[in-house]
């Protein structure tokens, strides 16, 4: 399955942003060993439903010691059996863009 997340604490830091509990929140998904993927919106990773949720939950409880409240957007893609998902998805989206120029 693909889990793509967006966690972020109720409270700002001292400079009146988030950026240092989300980083908190990313090194846990990198240290988890899943395939991952960071942009400027979600973080996705990839994996079986257990090991996904487990990263997702310490990244909630790792922000929850910075204020009262933390919130959390989370879409999945379950697709029992496949694998690769993270580029694949991608990948499959660039040839049909590539076979299609505009007109």
């Amino acid at each position: 399955m693909l889990v793509a997340f967006s966690v972020s604490p109720s409270i700002a830091d001292d400079q009146g942003g988030v950026t240092g509990a989300v980083a908190e929140a990313v090194r846990i998904v990198r240290e988890s060993g899943l395939p991952n993927r960071t942009d400027a919106m979600f973080t996705t990773i990839e994996g079986e439903w257990d090991e996904c949720m487990a990263v997702v939950k310490a990244c909630v409880d790792a922000l929850a010691a910075h204020g009262p409240r933390v919130g959390l957007v989370l879409k999945a893609d379950i697709r029992p059996g496949r694998t690769g998902e993270l580029e694949g998805k991608l990948q499959r989206l660039e040839a049909t863009i590539a076979e299609r120029p505009d007109s």
